[in-house]
């Protein structure tokens, strides 16, 4: 099982990335379960047509006894075993609290071992990288970690803190570091930004995805790309860019063993 962390800033295209993603592995025949880590709670839905799956903190705050996995696990059209970690009432709590929770109660279900996932992907928001949201970074969780990033300052300064806490706690048993998804925004010498972050970070980008209508067409049909336009150019560059995080990740395990 293939454990793989995607952070990246909100708002930088990370959860259609993400989800894109996971589309691509199961077209390619991998059973794919993604969990959303952000209380927005919105990291499935395209995955699920636009629909909200009950949070795993929703039920519990319902009623503990009520979580089961058939109520916090959904599968989508296209396969992908969806999972929302859910945040905390606004105004009260913890929001990274809420991932350390839903990641506590799903192994109590024995989630990976019923559905046996040959990928998890984690849809972490990257500009906190403290308490909760920083679980998926551990080695216990994830294998690597990849990026999603733009050319803005911003976006690269969130990038940057991710990579600094992968750097700090590397004697700890977390995460490799696979790369920057570089998600275009069409920022001036936007590569070439990048580039040299990634160079600073120690690292490097992995996958270029052009900015493109077709992702907005895409979303507004609650879809992914590769569900809706299977056929288009963007399609392809989210299946190879589902054949990159793959052999990033086996490099990585295959350094660990």
């Amino acid at each position: 099982m293939l454990k793989i962390a995607i952070y990246g800033k909100g708002g930088i295209g990370k959860s259609t990335t993400a989800a894109n993603l996971s589309a691509a592995l199961s077209d390619s025949g991998l059973q794919v379960m993604q969990i959303g880590c952000d209380p927005k709670s919105d990291s499935t839905s395209l995955l699920m047509e636009g629909q909200e799956v009950p949070t795993v903190l929703d039920i519990l705050r319902e009623s503990p006894d009520a979580l089961t996995l058939e109520r916090v696990v959904h599968e989508s059209r296209s396969g992908v075993l969806c999972v929302e970690a859910g945040g905390p009432t606004p105004g009260i709590g913890c929001a990274g609290r809420g991932i350390i929770t839903a990641f506590e109660k799903l192994e109590e279900l024995h989630a990976y071992e019923i559905y046996r996932p040959d990928v998890v992907i984690y849809d972490v928001l990257g500009d906190v990288v403290c308490g909760g949201f920083a679980m998926p970074l551990r080695r216990k969780y994830a294998d690597c970690v990849f990026i999603v990033t733009s050319g803005e300052k911003m976006s690269l300064f969130a990038a940057s803190n991710i990579a600094k806490a992968l750097d700090q706690f590397k004697a700890r048993n977390y995460a490799r570091l696979g790369g920057l998804i570089l998600n275009r925004r069409n920022v001036k010498n936007e590569v070439e930004l990048v580039q040299a972050a990634a160079e600073k970070m120690g690292t490097r980008i992995t996958a270029d995805i052009p900015r493109c209508d077709i992702v907005q067409t895409a979303e507004e049909l609650n879809a992914t790309v590769v569900e809706a336009f299977p056929g288009s150019d963007m399609a392809q560059v989210y299946r190879k860019l589902a054949q990159t995080v793959l052999k990033e990740c086996s490099c990585a395990c295959g350094e660990e063993n």
